[in-house]
């Protein structure tokens, strides 16, 4: 993990299918290129060819870019099929850990790309394992294709999705069938279209637009669309709750392009910028933003402020992971490579800097050294979501609350710890308002603490791992499978 990307908040998965479609695997691989802003970890696709046809699978780590070619497509046969690209919410970054997951069952095989986390994996984990299940991953997702497998000779397989808790959009494939399901508080986002008569699903319509898609609505909380040979079925297998839509899907998660709730993701943006600037006025000469998170939001303060935007850093798009170093020259200069800083354009001037978030603060503070550097008389700090406070237990890898700066510090200890003249934040109210949507639509738990489901003490995203670790199943200790059987 490199500096940079340790102090951002860590995108979740994508996922994608089509059903229908005689180039599935190739619209597969494009949606999945539309969505590789969600996970850059590892990427997969299943395909089968129909009723009585295996699936024919292909994951590895890596971007879509590197996991595909040509002759892997090829090989990926069918006219139906579901893709995912990951980052580890839950469960270590392994190639085991790859999705799309894949089981036997008694009707056939079944395959699950999955979004999201679960806050009750450890007890259905121990559940399941007393019941005989053996688990191949630590990943949260395998504890649905369990709960699926057992449930597949009732005739009812989603009613195992009932004793799930969390965050899923589910995306899942059988010979027969595509079936995407979304949680009944719907924190993730799941969208359905149509393509030449094929259907597709996928985590924003961005991946829509790629492929040519017409996007036809959002799958709502708590349904279930089955979709086959027959058309779309739509199911409401769980008790209604909530709404509880991520909020941070369209501060930062989404790409702008992207429509949720019936509005463009970069519309909000600009305006949560523009709202900004009405709250957190400040004297300057120049509008900055941190690209490409705080872009939107730049342009919405600027034109609200009058204060001209201009592009100051650079920001290189052809870098990959680098490694964090012990040495502080190689971690300044891990935060520098990825953006660089147009001197002339801040030199002498007061400059306002907009960004999406501080999580840890660390890569904020470098780049107001480099501003200062380059000679910026003043600088001030705008921020168009709350101070984040508290993790994130749906989906999103915010770190332990100790790590957290506006945990840990005052607004006035913030503002000396960045080195800035000031800095300000969007309140709650302001960021809900300027999407457009009901006051009551959102989970707001990372800046408020309300968490619109109970969250187990200590609940990590290691938890199934250090769960196996206790159990012994890492280190030969846990008992053998067959101690203790009689003669």
């Amino acid at each position: 993990m490199n500096e940079e990307s340790s102090t951002r908040p860590r995108h979740e998965c994508g996922v994608f299918g089509v059903f229908g479609h005689a180039n599935a695997a190739l619209l597969s691989y494009y949606g999945l290129f539309a969505l590789q802003h969600r996970g850059q970890e590892s990427a997969g696709i299943v395909t089968c060819e129909g009723p009585g046809k295996p699936f024919h699978v292909h994951r590895a780590m890596g971007l879509v870019s590197q996991v595909f070619d040509a002759a892997v497509l090829e090989r990926l046969k069918g006219d139906r099929a579901i893709g995912h690209v990951r980052y580890s919410t839950s469960g270590s970054s392994t190639l085991a850990n790859a999705q799309p997951l894949v089981a036997d069952t008694v009707r056939g095989p079944l395959a699950i790309a999955h979004n999201g986390n679960l806050v009750n994996a450890g007890p259905l984990c121990e559940e399941l394992e007393r019941g005989g299940s053996i688990f191949q991953t630590t990943a949260d997702s395998e504890i649905i294709l369990h709960l699926l497998a057992r449930q597949a000779a009732s005739g009812e397989p989603l009613a195992a999705l009932r004793g799930v808790k969390g965050a899923f959009s589910l995306v899942m494939l059988t010979p027969d069938a595509m079936v995407g399901v979304r949680d009944p508080h719907g924190f993730r986002p799941l969208v359905l279209g149509r393509l030449d008569g094929a259907w597709v699903l996928a985590s924003e319509t961005s991946a829509f637009d790629l492929i040519g898609a017409k996007f036809e609505r959002e799958v709502a909380p708590g349904e279930a669309v089955i979709i086959d040979r027959g058309g779309v079925r739509s199911l409401h297998p769980f008790p209604p709750e909530r709404s509880a839509f991520c909020i941070f899907e369209l501060v930062y998660f989404a790409r702008p392009d992207s429509r949720l709730g019936g509005g463009n993701v970069a519309e909000m943006r600009v305006e949560m910028g523009r709202r900004l600037a009405r709250v957190h006025p400040v004297g300057a000469d120049l509008v900055v933003p941190v690209p490409d998170s705080g872009n939107y939001a730049a342009q919405g303060y600027s034109e609200a402020s009058g204060v001209p935007l201009g592009h100051a850093f650079v920001r290189n798009h052809y870098i990959g992971r680098t490694f964090l170093q012990p040495s502080q020259m190689i971690r300044d200069f891990d935060v520098r490579v990825k953006l660089n800083l147009i001197a002339d354009a801040v030199r002498g001037k007061r400059v306002v800097v907009v960004d999406d978030s501080i999580v840890r603060g660390t890569t904020a503070r470098a780049r107001v050294v480099n501003l200062r550097e380059c000679g910026a008389r003043e600088v001030h700090l705008r921020i168009s979501c709350p101070p984040h406070r508290f993790p994130c237990h749906y989906g999103i890898d915010f770190p332990d609350p100790g790590e957290l700066l506006a945990n840990r510090m005052t607004p006035e200890e913030i503002r000396d710890f960045l080195g800035v003249d000031s800095v300000a934040y969007l309140s709650v109210d302001d960021m809900i308002a300027a999407t457009g949507w009901p006051l009551d639509s959102f989970c707001t738990a990372c800046f408020t603490g309300d968490y619109p489901l109970p969250v187990e003490a200590g609940l990590r995203k290691d938890s199934m791992e250090c769960q196996r670790r206790r159990a012994g199943f890492f280190t030969g200790e846990a008992p053998g499978l067959f101690d203790g059987a009689k003669p």
